[in-house]
């Protein structure tokens, strides 16, 4: 199993969306109206023009886990199977705070006949490895409040719950 930094290269980008985040937003789609995907746009060609831009921020990363490919792997042209990935966000505490810079963990997705494997471990793994190498003392990601699954995962992992994020309509 191969882990690799999805790099901004439109034909990469555009597998990763393919075979990757839509799978899993239309897996969240299913469960939270919050995840409800547009239905009157070309989805892939509108999140591939705004992900682009996004991958060239200093602050954003994603890495993708590649089963069947060894070495070193072009996202775009491999033959090995796309995965899992997660994306991570630099998130710095501005000088009047004192507080830890960040890494917040923005999405996470295995495969559903990979999970049960290391596999998310190590992309977790993979996200620490960069909140050290720029200096950041937490990781933080939000949970969604019925996912007892990746709840316990996450707390196997060190996680613990510090805030609840809480909702209402502005109607009342």
């Amino acid at each position: 199993m191969n882990v690799v930094r999805l790099v901004s290269e439109e034909a990469a980008v555009r597998r990763y969306l393919e075979e990757l985040w839509l799978p899993y937003n239309r897996e969240f789609e299913m469960l939270l109206d919050d995840f409800a995907l547009a239905e009157d746009v070309d989805i892939v060609a509108e999140e591939l023009a705004f992900r682009v831009d996004r991958l060239e921020s200093a602050g954003r990363r994603t890495w993708v886990a590649v089963d069947g490919a060894p070495g070193d792997v072009d996202l775009a042209t491999t033959d090995g199977e796309l995965v899992g990935f997660v994306a991570a966000t630099l998130d710095e505490a501005p000088s009047v705070f004192d507080r830890p810079d960040r890494l917040l963990v923005t999405d996470i997705y295995v495969r559903e006949s990979y999970r049960g494997t290391d596999i998310a471990r190590e992309l977790v793994e993979r996200a620490r490895t960069w909140a050290r190498e720029v200096g950041c003392d937490e990781l933080t990601l939000d949970v969604d409040v019925g996912n007892d699954r990746a709840i316990a995962f996450y707390e196997k992992l060190g996680f613990e719950t510090r805030q609840y994020s809480m909702t209402s309509n502005v109607d009342g």
